[in-house]
C-alpha cells in the first residue's frame, strides 16, 4: 500500500515507553498503519490529539497528570467521532463501564497486546465496538450489582490507604457509627467478608485504583 493517505495513523498513549515501543514495532510490520505520534500523559494526549487528528488512539487508563478516562472525555468532547481503544492492565468490570461510558471503543488488556491490538485496531477503525470475552462476562455478571455512592468510595479508597475507622470519620467530619454505617454498605454491595477483602474485591472491579 504506497498511498499514506489510507493508512490507519496511530496514536499510543503510555507512561511506559517500553509499552510504545513494543506497540509501534508491532504496527511497523502492518502494510495498512502507520504510528502517527505517542504520547506519556493524559494531558500530552489531548494536545497530539488535537494536531495529529489520528485515526484510533491506544489509551492507558492510569498516567500522571491527567488520567486515561479523563483523556478520554476530554478529546470526544473536543472531537465525538474520535476513537479510541483502551489498553489497560485492568479487567475490572467497573474500571471497563467508566472508559465505554466515557466514548472508548474497545477495551484490552495490556497481556494481550500481541495477540488482539492489530485486530482490534482494524476493528474499531471499521466503526465497531470491542470488549474482550472475559471483561464482557465481568461486566454481565455485575449488571445488577448496587453502585456505591460517592461517600461510599471515599470510605473504600480510605480503607485502602490504610485508615482506621477512627481516622476516616476524622478524615471525613463524620462521626464513627455513620462510618460503621458505609463500611458495612461497602461490605455488603460488594459482597465482601471484611475490610481486607473489600479492597480487594475493588482493585479487582477497578472500583479504585491504587
Amino acid at each position: 500500500m504506497t498511498n499514506d493517505t489510507r493508512l490507519i495513523r496511530i496514536l499510543s498513549v503510555d507512561d511506559h515507553p517500553l509499552l510504545r515501543s513494543g506497540i509501534a514495532a508491532l504496527v511497523d510490520t502492518q502494510p495498512d498503519m502507520r504510528m502517527a505520534g505517542e504520547a506519556s500523559s493524559g494531558n500530552e494526549a489531548v494536545q497530539l490529539h488535537r494536531r495529529l487528528n489520528p485515526d484510533v488512539t491506544l489509551m492507558d487508563l492510569q498516567m500522571p497528570d491527567m488520567s486515561g478516562l479523563d483523556a478520554i472525555i476530554s478529546i470526544r468532547t473536543e472531537q465525538p467521532s474520535a476513537r479510541i481503544i483502551v489498553l489497560t492492565t485492568y479487567a475490572g468490570d467497573v474500571l471497563a463501564q467508566r472508559a465505554l461510558k466515557a466514548g472508548a471503543q474497545a477495551y484490552v488488556l495490556k497481556s494481550l497486546v500481541r495477540t488482539e491490538i492489530l485486530n482490534t485496531i482494524r476493528v474499531v477503525y471499521g466503526g465497531e465496538r470491542r470488549v474482550q470475552a472475559d471483561v464482557a462476562t465481568e461486566m454481565a455478571k455485575h449488571t445488577a450489582d448496587a453502585a456505591l455512592t460517592t461517600r461510599e468510595l471515599e470510605v473504600l479508597r480510605l480503607i485502602a490507604s490504610g485508615y482506621a475507622n477512627k481516622m476516616i470519620s476524622a478524615h471525613l467530619d463524620i462521626n464513627e457509627e455513620t462510618t460503621k454505617t458505609h463500611i458495612k454498605n461497602v461490605l455488603a454491595k460488594l459482597g465482601a467478608r471484611d475490610r481486607t477483602h473489600a479492597v480487594s474485591l475493588g482493585l479487582k472491579r477497578g472500583i479504585i485504583l491504587l
